[in-house]
């Protein structure tokens, strides 16, 4: 039987491997992606994430999620600061991690009517079997459901959370991106008291992508495969300038690292149970904190500190072998 699970995106480009991987994958059934604001803005996001599902003809339904995070943008000292940073160029053109819009037609197809909050509490409220939340942008929507009906745990199976890291960070010296946008919201659901599984920057860091896969992908001639080795040489082209990987020519796919994780467990390496909070001021903002103490607190998380690259890239090639020919 397929397991069900509810995609969470701020679309950029890992998100898009993301939602491609799942809608593919024979394993899995997409039941929605929700939208929510981190990479880019909820309305680039939203638009964004359209986009994939239109290239693939997905049956799909999208929400729209929360424009901002819980907490932090209530505070004047906690907003992001917009420093400028040097542009990375390519053959003289500038290359981003994520672009505000992805280079593929302009969605013509429309999210749902309701806010993705609203759908969780809807959705599992409903579900006759539990749901697996996969959760690879900041965690507002998911906390913000659970703030408005804290009785749909007993639907949810897990939550895979992609954020956070242990000896890994990418926007402070002590925090990843998604928990850092949005801190209030990952501590509430890293202790809703469902099955939480962190999937953190070094194990996507470990799980990596190189130019050579890249090329696996385009040889299989698939919308999906030439896409993904599109998005991935991109991120590469940003790594290799701006946080190069201890593989030559690689990116981190962080996203789809999840939907691989839900497919074969084993693409994730030295998994603990362990307690987990996070930071929210100063220089800690966003951080994960582990606890490493023998008498620990109760366990409240599984944390991966490692990853399998190659079974992560045939994961991927397997999924997007599935996929139409390109040009049909």
């Amino acid at each position: 039987m397929k397991r069900k699970i509810i995609l969470d995106v701020d679309t950029g480009s890992d998100d898009a491997v993301a939602i491609m991987s799942a809608v593919l994958s024979p394993d899995l059934q997409l039941e929605a992606v929700c939208s929510v604001a981190g990479n880019k803005d909820i309305d680039k996001t939203t638009e964004n994430t359209l986009r994939v599902i239109q290239l693939l003809g997905a049956d799909v339904p999208v929400y729209r999620g929360c424009r901002e995070p819980l907490v932090k943008f209530l505070c004047p000292d906690r907003l992001p600061k917009r420093g400028a940073s040097k542009p990375v160029l390519k053959d003289g053109k500038e290359v981003q991690m994520h672009a505000d819009y992805l280079d593929i037609p302009a969605a013509v197809i429309r999210e749902q009517a309701i806010s993705a909050p609203e759908f969780y509490v809807q959705y599992l409220r409903a579900a006759k079997e539990p749901v697996t939340i996969v959760a690879v942008g900041p965690l507002t929507n998911v906390a913000m459901a659970l703030l408005l009906d804290n009785s749909i745990l007993n639907k949810i199976e897990e939550i895979v959370v992609m954020g956070g890291g242990y000896n890994i960070t990418n926007t402070s010296p002590s925090a990843e991106f998604n928990i850092w946008y949005d801190p209030e919201a990952a501590q509430r659901v890293f202790h809703c008291g469902a099955k939480v599984t962190i999937v953190p920057l070094d194990a996507t860091h470990a799980a990596c992508v190189t130019l050579e896969d890249c090329a696996r992908f385009r040889a299989l001639g698939t919308v999906s495969g030439n896409f993904a080795a599109e998005l991935c040489e991109q991120r590469i082209t940003v790594h290799d300038d701006s946080q190069p990987l201890a593989v030559p020519h690689a990116a981190a796919v962080h996203d789809a690292v999840c939907v691989a994780y839900l497919i074969d467990p084993s693409v994730l390496k030295d998994v603990r149970h362990v307690h987990c909070d996070v930071g929210f001021r100063d220089f800690c903002e966003g951080q994960t904190i582990l606890d490493p103490r023998y008498y620990t607190e109760e366990k409240n998380c599984y944390f991966a500190f490692d990853g399998d690259r190659f079974k992560f890239v045939d994961i991927l090639c397997d999924l997007f072998a599935r996929d139409k020919k390109a040009g049909r």
